[in-house]
């Protein structure tokens, strides 16, 4: 029986597009038929770089401009982020399956299942970015997900602490202002994209929060500390306000680490 971890390498490092999204319904279904199997195999490798196309051209966040929804041009560049940060998410949810062995088997449950909602996610955005006259690839891009991925992928509890539940959550932050503002704009395709993906981002983000817990509960270290001090050693800043409590309390965050989070805002 084919090994999971070998299949989400190669979904991993499938460079084109509409292969890589190809690859991953297939794996996913694969693994839920009971096709695929999770050991231990070879050690992962580090991936430096995930397969990705040429285009989108990658500069420091500072280099993009802003994205305002008033034009279609503004509108398209807004959601061609989006769609730059889902496809980076396909990457980090198969680099999490591929990286982390001899986990229980509901871990990679999950993170197939991620896989796969990512992969719809960037679907849809694509398709709607296509309607606007664009395509992935055809704005400038930053590689901040990715940076932290690699920074993270030494211990699977870094980096559920670190990629869900900090990346990942911000994106419940920003995402219902995005959503409000395409829709006063009258785009409400989008809209109703981003109100699908914030629905289905607070179960990735609950994720992260429990195998967090999981990991931290092996190791018999007190989650909310260990939390704490790993956003402080690894973020470059404090995480920026306002918090969408909410959300973040339904994606496992507790009062205690929102008020540490919103005290060193």
């Amino acid at each position: 029986m084919r090994s999971l971890h070998a299949a989400a390498r190669d979904c991993l490092l499938e460079p084109d597009v509409d292969a890589k999204l190809d690859a991953t319904r297939q794996t996913a279904a694969a693994w839920r038929c009971g096709d695929l199997v999770a050991g231990d195999g070879p050690e992962p490798e580090r991936v430096s770089e995930p397969g990705r196309p040429g285009q989108p051209r990658l500069v420091p966040p500072r280099e993009l401009p802003r994205r305002g929804p008033q034009s279609i041009q503004g509108r398209a560049a807004l959601l061609h982020a989006v769609c730059h940060i889902e496809f980076n998410a396909i990457n980090l949810a198969w680099d999490a399956v591929y990286r982390f062995r001899g986990l229980p088997t509901g871990y990679y449950d999950d993170w197939v299942r991620i896989a796969a909602e990512e992969t719809r996610h960037f679907a849809l955005l694509r398709r709607h970015l296509v309607s606007l006259g664009h395509d992935y690839g055809d704005f400038d891009a930053h590689d901040g997900l990715w940076e932290l991925a690699v920074r993270t992928d030494h211990d699977p509890l870094v980096r559920m602490a670190l990629v869900p539940r900090v990346m990942e959550a911000r994106g419940l932050d920003v995402t219902p202002g995005m959503r409000d503002r395409l829709s006063s704009v009258g785009d409400s395709t989008a809209a109703a994209i981003l109100e699908t993906i914030l629905a289905d981002e607070v179960g990735h983000v609950e994720a992260g929060s429990r195998w967090f817990r999981h990991l931290c509960g092996q190791r018999g270290e007190e989650p909310e500390a260990t939390y704490h001090g790993l956003v402080a050693e690894y973020l470059r800043g404090p995480v920026k306000p306002p918090l969408n409590r909410p959300a973040r309390l339904a994606g496992g965050f507790t009062e205690a680490e929102l008020d540490y989070l919103e005290a060193h805002a």
